[in-house]
C-alpha cells in the first residue's frame, strides 16, 4: 500500500469557525456615515443649491438615554400657499449606518408641513433637517444630541 495524501475534509467545526471569522470582520468594520457623507446626501437632496438656516423647527431631545426610539418632530414655518409651499422635508444624520433618515412629502393640500416619528441612533451626533420649498429654495435646521445608550448595544 502506498501512502497517498488524504483529500482535506470540511467539518461542521471548520464551517462554524469560518462563519465566525466572517462575522467578526463584518462587525469590526465601521458601518457609520460620516459628516462628509451627510453633507454629500444633503447636496444630493438640494441638487447643490445653497441652503438657508431658519424657517424650519427641528425638535429632538438634547440628551437621549436610549437610542432605540428617539422622538423627532420637524415643522416648517410656511403658509402652504403660493410659492410658500413646502414640497418635502428630509432628515439626515452623521453617524448612523446611512446618512438618510427620512423624507416627508407635502403639497398645498397638506395644510401644514409637519411630521413626527421615532428614529434609532447609534451614537451622539448632529441631526439636520432640510426643507425644499416650491420656489426652489432650501431651509435648514440642525440639532446636536448626546446618546448615553446607543441603539443596537442592548442584548
Amino acid at each position: 500500500m502506498t501512502d497517498r495524501p488524504r483529500a482535506p475534509t470540511l467539518t461542521r467545526r471548520d464551517v462554524l469557525a469560518g462563519a465566525c471569522g466572517v462575522a467578526a470582520c463584518a462587525w469590526a468594520r465601521p458601518t457609520r456615515a460620516t459628516p462628509a457623507a451627510m453633507e454629500a446626501a444633503i447636496q444630493a437632496f438640494t441638487g447643490g443649491a445653497p441652503t438657508v438656516a431658519g424657517g424650519l423647527l427641528l425638535e429632538i431631545p438634547p440628551l437621549v438615554e436610549n437610542g432605540n426610539a428617539v422622538p423627532l418632530t420637524v415643522r416648517a414655518e410656511s403658509a402652504m400657499a403660493g410659492d410658500d409651499i413646502v414640497k418635502a422635508i428630509a432628515v439626515f444624520n452623521e453617524r448612523n449606518p446611512q446618512p438618510h433618515v427620512a423624507v416627508f412629502r407635502f403639497s398645498g393640500l397638506s395644510g401644514r408641513a409637519a411630521a413626527s416619528t421615532r428614529i434609532r441612533l447609534g451614537d451622539s451626533q448632529i441631526i439636520t433637517a432640510v426643507a425644499a420649498m416650491a420656489d426652489g429654495s432650501f431651509r435648514t435646521a440642525s440639532a446636536e444630541l448626546v446618546v448615553t445608550l446607543p441603539a443596537c448595544v442592548e442584548n
